[in-house]
């Protein structure tokens, strides 16, 4: 690990390095592999990213000593050719939240967040659902907004104080999730009123990308849309205002 620019990101330098980190259970938010890297330990990498929902990229030499001086102050180290951006969080597991919760005799609360790609829009989510008793966020490995500091600033904090799971699948994670007692609720604005969902069972809310909504796929693995009532038959929320909105019901029907 090598000092960075901004203290509160660390990238992680080497083959090995990396293998080991991954091994360990640290999951990067990306690697970047020198185009010309080859070899078995590059093989490996691929693979084990693969296998966890870790995205890779293949860059330049060019890039790659980008991305070095933007985090990194010294450069002149050995990087092999491999380099992992590392989070500033650490992600945790689905159904570790799911156990813990109702190891608790709490039931679970969670926000699954179907290709959310603002900032400001998941930190906002974040803050939120910290303060609304959530048990955690749950986001797709890519195509996710990035938890940066700008995320962080937005989310005031909150980002430290709720679990975020990074999951490959979130049609596999929502599968998951009903085997093991979990109601799913997608959003639309057309849904039934979420003031009529029921709140004090363990429950899924499915909320969707800014612009696309919630994909097809999961929409139909859901047990039930729900939605917000509006008067204006033209205005739309905002997905973070939706989300405060709906965990607001969820609390205030589970008190």
């Amino acid at each position: 690990m090598r000092e960075p620019k901004n203290p509160e990101q660390m990238i992680l330098a080497g083959r090995k390095p990396v293998i080991e980190a991954i091994k360990s259970g640290k999951r990067p938010d990306k690697i970047l592999l020198l185009k010309t890297a080859t070899g078995d330990e590059i093989t490996a990498i691929r693979q084990m990213a693969n296998a966890v929902g870790v995205p890779v990229q293949s860059v330049p030499r060019e890039k790659l000593e980008s991305i070095l001086h933007k985090y990194v102050r010294n450069r002149d180290f050995n990087h092999q050719g491999v380099v992992a951006i590392m989070p500033w969080i650490t992600y945790q597991k689905t159904e570790d939240v799911v156990y813990q919760a109702l190891s608790k005799g709490e039931n679970p609360l969670l926000l699954i967040l179907d290709h959310i790609t603002d900032v400001r829009n998941f930190g906002a989510i974040a803050r939120s659902a910290a303060c609304l008793g959530a048990h955690a966020l749950i986001i797709p490995s890519a195509g996710a907004a990035q938890i940066n500091a700008e995320a962080m600033k937005t989310s005031a904090g909150a980002l430290n104080h709720i679990y975020v799971c990074r999951e490959k699948s979130l049609l596999t994670t929502v599968k998951y999730l009903k085997a093991a007692g979990v109601r799913v609720y997608a959003t639309h604005p057309q849904g039934k009123p979420a003031a009529l969902a029921e709140w004090k069972v363990p429950v899924a809310v499915i909320l969707g990308n800014e612009g696309k909504g919630i994909s097809p796929e999961l929409v139909k693995a859901a047990d039930d849309v729900i939605g917000i009532p509006i008067q204006s038959a033209t205005g739309s929320l905002n997905v973070s205002v939706s989300a405060g909105i709906i965990l607001y019901e969820a609390m205030r029907q589970r008190i």
